[in-house]
């Protein structure tokens, strides 16, 4: 019996990201009115949006939303196994956060990645610094979230000298 090499799972280093790539990441994620209460109330949001059904049919949108912190939370989470999974340092920051279009309970997240940016870090040997922009859109196609993230990466050479 030949003996069985061992394969982790696991993010992009700082050089293997691709500006000219499109990185979709699947599965999907069909978002529930679970999620809203839950997440909701973890994060003390008492908005009459996302937990009172009544009040929100009385609004503009008819029903409920999606708490959009959920959404952009959701985004940015299912890229980690693709992206970032043991290979970041840190996230340094999002800018030009955008909810174009609400989520409703039952929705189904799809979400994309593109790299916008890359620099070796200045300050950090060893480490990059890699902007992503990150999108998401329902089941029929509409934009929910936009989001533009900096992260710290590590290089693959100095995270395996320090492994």
């Amino acid at each position: 019996m030949t003996e069985r090499h061992s394969i982790t799972q696991r993010g992009l280093y700082f050089e293997e990201f691709d500006l000219d790539a499109v990185y979709e990441h699947r599965p999907g994620r069909t978002v529930t009115e679970t999620d809203n209460v839950l997440f909701t109330t973890a994060t003390m949001n008492t908005q009459s949006l996302h937990l009172d059904a009544a009040w929100a049919e009385q609004q503009p949108f008819g029903q409920r939303l999606m708490n959009s912190m959920f959404t952009l939370a959701t985004l940015v989470g299912a890229g980690v196994a693709q992206l970032t999974q043991g290979t970041i340092v840190a996230n340094l920051g999002f800018k030009d956060v955008k909810f174009p279009h609400p989520m409703y309970h039952g929705d189904t997240m799809y979400s994309q990645t593109i790299i916008t940016d890359k620099r070796l870090s200045s300050s950090r040997p060893g480490q990059g610094i890699v902007t992503m922009e990150h999108t998401a859109h329902n089941q029929h196609g509409d934009v929910v979230a936009v989001a533009t993230r900096s992260v710290l990466m590590w290089t693959a050479e100095a995270h395996q000298e320090g492994s």
